[in-house]
């Protein structure tokens, strides 16, 4: 099982709870076995996806990371549908 993205959302801009929102609204539409990838500026996205994750059956939280775009922080999340 690869943990390649299969889709990316980008929700950069978008405050809580929009991150986990659009998260969950675009996990509906994966099959089992492909990763989501979500791009979000909001900090505390970083915690909402994970538990967000956490407490949804049939999701796992597969990467968390942080990198720059044009002096920004964007937080990189990955989620698998199991």
């Amino acid at each position: 099982m690869t943990d390649t993205p299969t889709e990316t959302v980008d929700v950069k801009g978008e405050a809580c709870p929009m991150p986990v929102v659009k998260t969950k609204q675009s996990i509906d539409d994966l099959d089992a076995g492909e990763v989501l990838e979500v791009l979000a500026t909001d900090s505390g996205s970083v915690s909402d996806i994970d538990g967000w994750a956490a407490g949804t059956p049939g999701v796992t939280l597969v990467d968390q990371t942080e990198t720059e775009d044009d002096g920004e922080t964007v937080y990189v999340h990955r989620v698998r549908v199991e």
